[in-house]
């Protein structure tokens, strides 16, 4: 039975309003799933200089946190499809070492996935793009759009929360289908057949292409499952660009689905502590942040670590709805440098070349 275009009844479609995010998306790690944790690093530390591709179940050894972690695919395609994490105790651990954790906890999920040119399977969303002018947007401050990533499960883990702001901001977008199927039917239709998209430049340089071939959609059915992929991001580069023209309907139709997304009736704002980890299930779920304030030191910034993660248990993506191809990933994976995602890492390898334009400043 064809779902698409007709209201879809399931635990993924919600009002950020009528639910109780703390009641039914938050798990706070008892005294003994901490030490389950940090004996897990204390194994993977004893092992020496461990490269993130090489954190394994093997090498991050988990038991009942382990299962937790190994049902989250199941839970987070059946059930509201988000869950956080909370209970970490962020001042015992260095910036590296709750970076390893959380790259230990996404092995009993999924295998990560490169996020960028830079060949990231680990990206850090901080503000940098006083440091890296051509930042995608994830490495540059203010708000964020609300959208969808390329993969199954995003995890995001909060090193620093803003002075100010900068709140986590979700929709069901199975809801957001259903709103647009009573009230706006023809939008859905285009939103159905789909729009152009675009990469940022250095991504697509990088990559097989910077334009989508074809037409991505947004809503998909096949076998029953419903696949959304909200890339307002990328669909707005297109329309930008005049490289593939939008009609006017179909600038509308990524307009509306922006400001529904966007819309109180719709979003639930997470507010992230130090320590925390949200995992959304990408299929059904668009994500975006509010505005923030935050501080000038690289150090102190706003900053999470993201994941991207495939799930080996769930059905392939439509291809239809693949833009970053095995074979994009295959050739931003050139890029990465060993030990690169390592936050003192990280930000080393941002501060030192600008030295010397710091010292004349």
């Amino acid at each position: 039975m064809n779902q698409l275009g007709q209201p879809i009844k399931s635990r993924g479609v919600w009002k950020g309003p009528e639910i109780d995010w703390k009641e039914e998306g938050l798990h706070i790690l008892s005294a003994e799933e901490l030490g389950e944790i940090d004996r897990a690093l204390q194994h993977l530390l004893s092992l020496g200089e461990v490269d993130f591709p090489q954190i394994t179940v093997e090498t991050f050894p988990l038991d009942g946190v382990g299962k937790l972690m190994a049902s989250l695919p199941d839970r987070l395609r059946n059930g509201r499809g988000f869950l956080m994490l909370r209970g970490l105790p962020r001042e015992k651990y260095s910036d590296d070492d709750m970076t390893r954790i959380y790259f230990g906890l996404g092995a009993y999920i999924g295998k990560p996935m490169v996020q960028s040119y830079l060949g990231d399977i680990l990206g850090h969303v901080v503000d940098v793009s006083d440091l890296e002018p051509k930042s995608r947007g994830y490495r540059k401050g203010g708000g964020q759009l609300m959208h969808t990533d390329s993969c199954d499960i995003i995890g995001l883990m909060c090193l620093r929360t803003a002075i100010a702001g900068g709140e986590s901001r979700i929709s069901s977008a199975l809801a957001i289908h259903n709103h647009l199927a009573e009230h706006r039917p023809d939008l859905l239709a285009v939103l159905r057949e789909g729009l152009y998209l675009k990469r940022t430049d250095e991504d697509g340089r990088r990559a097989t292409k910077t334009y989508s071939s074809e037409r991505v959609p947004f809503f998909h059915e096949d076998d029953g499952e419903i696949t959304c992929y909200l890339p307002t991001g990328y669909a707005r580069l297109a329309e930008k660009s005049g490289q593939r023209p939008f009609t006017p309907l179909e600038s509308e139709a990524l307009l509306t689905v922006r400001k529904i997304a966007a819309s109180p009736e719709f979003f639930l704002d997470m507010g992230f502590k130090d320590g925390d980890i949200q995992f959304l299930n990408n299929r059904i779920m668009v994500h975006g942040r509010t505005d923030y304030q935050d501080e000038k030191e690289l150090s102190k910034r706003r900053h999470l670590l993201r994941l991207w993660l495939s799930v080996s248990s769930w059905p392939d993506m439509p291809e239809s709805q693949v833009f970053h191809t095995p074979e994009d990933h295959r050739l931003w994976a050139q890029y990465r440098k060993p030990f690169a995602e390592l936050p003192s890492v990280h930000d080393r390898n941002l501060l030192e070349p600008n030295a010397e334009k710091r010292m004349v400043d």
